[in-house]
């Protein structure tokens, strides 16, 4: 199988971003891990500084510009999901086509994987002229539904 066969299937635990940096030539060192193995554990988007403190707090030696270049480093290569916000960066263990659900009353960014419609797709594809490789959706909305008639 090829390289970019390889590069292209999705990551779908830490065992497979484990393998992908390798695969890529990135070193493991034990700050890469440290950060791989909470974003999988947390399974939640967070920020550079969140993933820096609970580091931290569960005792794991690492300094602020290690947490950045990994993170940095990480997203570039497609290991894991870095997403831009108003308000900074997020970065999830996620990195395969997915769609999110914003929930506005806590900012909580939460994954999902949305299968549209064949005959859907066909009628967007009539509409636009474009063939579609692959799809992603945000949504909005608010876990709270007092927060509906605001």
């Amino acid at each position: 199988m090829a390289t970019d066969d390889v590069t292209q299937r999705p990551i779908r635990s830490l065992e497979d971003a484990l393998d992908r940096c390798q695969l890529l030539g990135m070193r493991v060192s034990k700050q890469r891990r440290f950060i791989l193995e909470l974003l999988w554990q947390q399974r939640e988007h967070l920020s550079a500084r969140e993933i820096y403190d609970r580091l931290n707090q569960k005792g794991k030696d690492i300094g602020h510009t290690s947490v950045y270049q990994n993170l940095e480093a990480l997203s570039q290569n497609g290991i894991i999901e870095c997403i831009d916000r108003a308000d900074g960066r997020l970065y999830g263990n996620i990195s395969d086509p997915h769609s999110h659900i914003n929930c506005l009353d806590t900012n909580q960014i939460i994954d999902v994987h949305v299968d549209l419609p064949a005959d859907l797709l066909q009628q967007i594809e009539a509409q636009t002229g474009v063939k579609i490789a692959n799809y992603k959706i945000d949504f909005f909305g608010y876990r709270n539904p007092e927060n509906l008639s605001a």
